[in-house]
């Protein structure tokens, strides 16, 4: 038994993850908690780590058959075989996870947008990580301005 990596169809890693359970499969989907905003809210919302990807611990033989689980796109491959995690790499993205717990890692440069306050919709760049604020440069104001972590909002690169 060892720990293979599966390729899903786009947002598809939670159903894919109930099916593999169905069939006793072990099965590992680190999820992280973001938060997204909509027109009248902003709500927690629970995400894949990695997009489209699910850890299975199984046998080689068995993870060909796997290939045949609706949402299953394709088993990933290193060098020619199918790709082996070893226990260490899952026990690190759990103890991540952990760490990670309810914050989104903001760090220098990035692209951010503010949440709430005077400047709200509003885009800045990271220039300095704090433990609670974060510095950011808007350039729009060509303005430094100093604003608490849990009211930004990482931008998605394209």
């Amino acid at each position: 038994m060892a720990w293979f990596v599966l390729y899903t169809a786009a947002r598809a890693e939670k159903r894919v993850e109930e099916r593999l359970v169905q069939m006793g499969i072990e099965t590992y989907l680190p999820i992280h908690r973001v938060k997204r905003r909509w027109s009248d809210r902003m709500k927690m919302v629970e995400l894949p780590l990695f997009s489209s990807y699910i850890f299975v611990n199984t046998t080689d033989h068995k993870l060909r058959e796997l290939l045949l689980i609706n949402g299953v796109s394709r088993i990933v491959y290193y060098l020619g075989r199918p790709a082996v995690v070893r226990d260490a790499e899952i026990d690190a993205i759990k103890e991540f996870l952990v760490l990670a717990e309810n914050r989104e890692i903001i760090s220098n440069g990035d692209e951010v947008e503010i949440l709430c306050g005077p400047f709200e919709s509003r885009s800045g760049k990271v220039i300095e990580v704090g433990e609670r604020f974060a510095k950011l440069y808007l350039e729009e104001l060509g303005a430094k301005i100093c604003v608490s972590l849990l009211e930004l909002n990482k931008k998605k690169q394209a």
